[in-house]
């Protein structure tokens, strides 16, 4: 009969120690996102990962044993929309830090308000604009634009292509893409013979495609842009015949894709995280573990390939709640010195190592030049 009351006893404790938990303050975790829209198979993926591990955390018992609440809005692609909800956000849903910003536009539409109001910001876009300068509040997942033209140029090289052709997005992301990408070139002996852009809602790219085709001298045609336009741009280029090797910049980095842009995409190379190709990397790769578990937990949840996207929203949260643990607070100024003193976080994206300097942390090593072969990601040899 003892044994069976202090039994009871325990599990009542237990019971009651995790209602008190979550009688607690939560931590609001505000986010803004492209569910919607051109940019939508990269915001949705980010808001399904948010989703998934603020549930999984809280079972576990949330973080300094207070629940997170994730507050989020759709942008619908839309930068001027990012503004107003992050205004929302630190104005009327009082959040403690803010997570995405799915685009370039829509994280610098943010990114005064973040700084202006001391909260700790961490994008899921692409730019390097959003980290350089350093802006003191603001941090980012994602490689660089410059990172991945210099990928793409390294790998270039080693196949003995010096003249390129660049077709480039009108989007914040193209736009920076493009200016880092003419900022490199001669560092890796590359010539650009031909420049050409697009819109984020054309639907045929064969007038610029056909200048690209028929401008002497080109070995090589990159792609820089992300969201539905660059499968458009690879179907176009291969029904006008283009024989060359065609590479694409990270902002088409899923499955998605490959099935938007079908037979066409076979041969496109890429650099990418090492998620896309989890189950082919060695088991001596630190990130194979962290990889294979996340796409196991989003592809159970939610019955959808995994993407590098959603990706970056799980280095996110993870990091933040690494930092407010670090921390031992949500004070905002404390979980920014936090962030910024990230070391040796092994994630989705590469192994994470932040300073004052360097609000992202990746280097060149994290990305992984992949090739389409038989429909599928593979390590580009």
């Amino acid at each position: 009969m003892k044994h069976s009351i202090k039994k009871l006893a325990a599990g009542t404790a237990l019971v009651l120690g995790a209602l008190s938990a979550f009688a607690a303050e939560p931590i609001k975790i505000g986010s803004v996102l492209s569910v919607t829209g051109p940019a939508a198979f990269l915001g949705d993926p980010e808001l399904k990962t948010l989703q998934l591990y603020v549930a999984e955390l809280n079972k576990k018992g949330g973080v300094l044993g207070r629940p997170l609440e994730l507050v989020h809005y759709d942008d619908g692609s839309d930068a001027n929309k990012a503004n107003s909800f992050a205004k929302r956000l630190l104005e009327d849903d009082k959040v403690d830090l803010l997570l995405g910003g799915t685009t370039t536009g829509a994280t610098m539409s943010m990114v005064p308000l973040a700084e202006k109001s001391g909260t700790p910001f961490i994008s899921l876009a692409g730019a390097v604009v959003i980290v350089e300068p350093v802006k003191k509040f603001v941090f980012k997942t994602p490689h660089t634009d410059r990172m991945a033209a210099e990928k793409v140029f390294e790998d270039m090289k080693k196949r003995g292509i010096s003249k390129v052709a660049l077709l480039a997005e009108t989007s914040g992301f193209g736009q920076s893409g493009k200016k880092e990408t003419e900022g490199v070139a001669a560092k890796y002996g590359i010539t650009l013979v031909a420049s050409e852009t697009y819109g984020p809602k054309d639907t045929d790219m064969s007038p610029q495609l056909t200048k690209i085709k028929t401008t002497p001298g080109i070995q090589a045609v990159f792609i820089f842009g992300l969201g539905q336009g660059p499968a458009i741009a690879t179907k176009n280029y291969k029904q006008l015949g283009v024989n060359l090797p065609l590479y694409h910049a990270h902002g088409v980095a899923s499955e998605e894709f490959i099935k938007l842009a079908g037979p066409s995409a076979e041969g496109v190379r890429l650099p990418a995280a090492a998620l896309l190709v989890a189950g082919k990397l060695p088991d001596s790769d630190p990130q194979k573990a962290v990889a294979l578990g996340y796409s196991k937990a989003f592809e159970e949840k939610w019955k959808t390939d995994v993407s590098t996207f959603g990706g970056h929203a799980y280095d996110g949260l993870m990091i933040a709640v690494d930092a407010i643990k670090r921390a031992n607070s949500t004070d905002k100024a404390k979980v920014r010195d936090a962030l910024e003193t990230t070391k040796g976080y092994v994630g989705t994206s590469g192994i994470v190592n932040m300073s004052p300097s360097d609000h992202m942390g990746l280097d060149l090593s994290a990305f992984r030049m992949l090739e389409v072969k038989n429909g599928d990601w593979t390590i580009a040899q």
